[in-house]
């Protein structure tokens, strides 16, 4: 098994690697010379590239690409942690209201934030949009799952439930919040409603790359605790797993990718549910082989979804939560009629 997780790595690490390399020279800028001369030049000598090119390249692409890669993986991975919890396949952040409570809690700080940003220390005042992203979806998850657990065991009508009216309160809250911003508001709340990741520059890479790369390390160890918790949590405990401390790893680490992800690209719904799916349909639950690999298939999903928005209608964009949706909402539907048959 091993082995074959290693190959399945590596070939998902050559594609990933590849698909970035192509998509940096994709979009309406032109370049001067032909794709392969300009990528020779950029991996041998780039100063030979024109100031424009370089700007293109290395601010603007190459950000974007990495920030599409750190979330993709990012949401596919807690997509994939909080279906093993919940023993559920239709868990995932954005249809169990995770998203929308971070959401809100962003709204939140866009249009009230400077009645008390100024109490703040300075340090504090220039993150308190991620802070209170990840305040709303901590919340929301530890809400969601106290609710919906019951002596161990997830009630999938209640997780569902309890998510749709999360989404709905945090839903009505936004748009309360919407109606009452000013026009710059409402402009950045535009954003994080619809999803984008046009705002990506190299201090949010670092920042996302700080919170996902360790959260990420964490959470693809789980594999093992998952798969026995599947059998039952007594039944966990008594092959020594300490379910307690997995519960509470995977939704505090859970709620803090959620929370930064949506602070800095809005909200993009369906990659924590098309990935497990998918590769649940091919490694059945073994989550020794879905989580690492959920990684991967999630940093490539979401890089061709943001390549396609930036350049199917240019030389605007789609908002990229919309190409995830039109994605993500026939293979739920999928979901729910096979778990149907099922019953």
């Amino acid at each position: 098994m091993k082995s074959n997780l290693s190959s399945y790595l590596l070939l998902l690490c050559v594609i990933l690697f590849i698909l970035a390399l192509f998509c940096m020279f994709i979009g309406v800028y032109d370049f001067s010379n032909s794709i392969e001369n300009t990528l020779w030049m950029t991996i041998t000598d780039h100063t030979s590239l024109s100031s424009a090119e370089k700007f293109v390249l290395f601010e603007l692409r190459l950000p974007r690409i990495l920030t599409a890669i750190l979330v993709g993986a990012a949401l596919a991975i807690c997509g994939t942690s909080l279906q093993g919890l919940f023993k559920n396949p239709l868990a995932s952040p954005d249809l169990i209201g995770v998203t929308a409570g971070a959401v809100l809690f962003a709204a939140i700080t866009i249009v009230l934030g400077s009645y008390f940003k100024d109490w703040l220390p300075q340090m504090v005042r220039y993150s308190i949009l991620s802070i209170m992203s990840f305040i709303g979806a901590i919340l929301t998850m530890s809400f969601v799952y106290k609710i919906s657990n019951k002596q161990g065991k997830t009630n999938i009508a209640v997780l569902l439930l309890s998510g749709v009216a999360i989404s709905a309160l945090s839903g009505s809250i936004t748009g309360l919040l919407t109606y009452m911003s000013t026009d710059e508001q409402l402009r950045n709340l535009t954003f994080w409603t619809l999803g984008s990741l046009a705002g990506a520059t190299w201090t949010k890479v670092i920042i996302l790359t700080c919170v996902v790369i360790p959260s990420i390390a964490v959470l693809t160890t789980k594999g093992k605790a998952l798969n026995a918790m599947m059998l039952g949590e007594k039944e966990a405990q008594h092959l020594g797993i300490k379910v307690e401390v997995v519960k509470k790893q995977i939704i505090i680490l859970g709620a803090l990718i959620v929370g930064t992800c949506v602070a800095f690209t809005g909200t993009i719904g369906f990659v924590g549910l098309i990935i497990p799916y998918i590769l649940r349909l091919i490694f059945q639950s073994n989550y020794v082989m879905i989580l690492p690999l959920s990684v991967f298939c999630g940093a490539i999903l979401l890089l061709l979804a943001d390549t396609i928005s930036r350049t199917l209608v240019p030389p605007s964009e789609i908002p990229i939560g919309i190409l995830t949706s039109i994605i993500g909402a026939p293979i739920f539907i999928t979901i729910l009629i096979r778990f149907k048959k099922s019953l």
